[in-house]
């Protein structure tokens, strides 16, 4: 069976990976915030980059090892390989994309396939979870 090419993919809505943003920068603001003050006149002031660093890492690694950040995953959408592979990609472009997606610009600069320059750095994009069932096969 040969794998579709990436302008056959069906990608995810804009407003279901914002939704996943909001639940990932949620997750990683309560995780920080169990270890140093995040708001209030207590704060770090360098909570945020604390923030920041864990949404890139838990991204990446959940990416990786699960096809999706945490926010992904509860919002049932999976990052896969942009040839049509159902498989997560590997370590090393899930913390490329990651990183571009922290730089807040590239996810914003996209093509009308969908895919922002994070995902076409990292030859990836993002799908619902219905989607990637059809791509496995299942």
């Amino acid at each position: 069976m040969s794998n579709p090419s990436a302008t056959s993919v069906e990608t995810a809505s804009w407003t279901r990976r914002i939704l996943a943003l909001v639940v990932d920068w949620a997750a990683c603001t309560l995780a920080v915030s169990l270890f140093t003050p995040v708001y209030g006149a207590t704060a770090d002031p360098a909570s945020g980059f604390y923030v920041l660093g864990l949404f890139v890492v838990e991204s990446a690694l959940f990416t990786a090892l699960l096809g999706g950040s945490f926010g992904k995953v509860v919002t049932r959408l999976r990052v896969v390989r942009a040839n049509g592979d159902p498989r997560p990609p590997a370590l090393l472009p899930a913390l490329a994309r990651q990183l571009l997606v922290a730089l807040a610009v590239p996810p914003l600069v996209f093509r009308p396939d969908g895919r922002g320059l994070h995902d076409i750095a990292a030859g990836t994009c993002t799908v619902t979870v219905e989607t990637f069932r059809r791509l496995a096969g299942r």
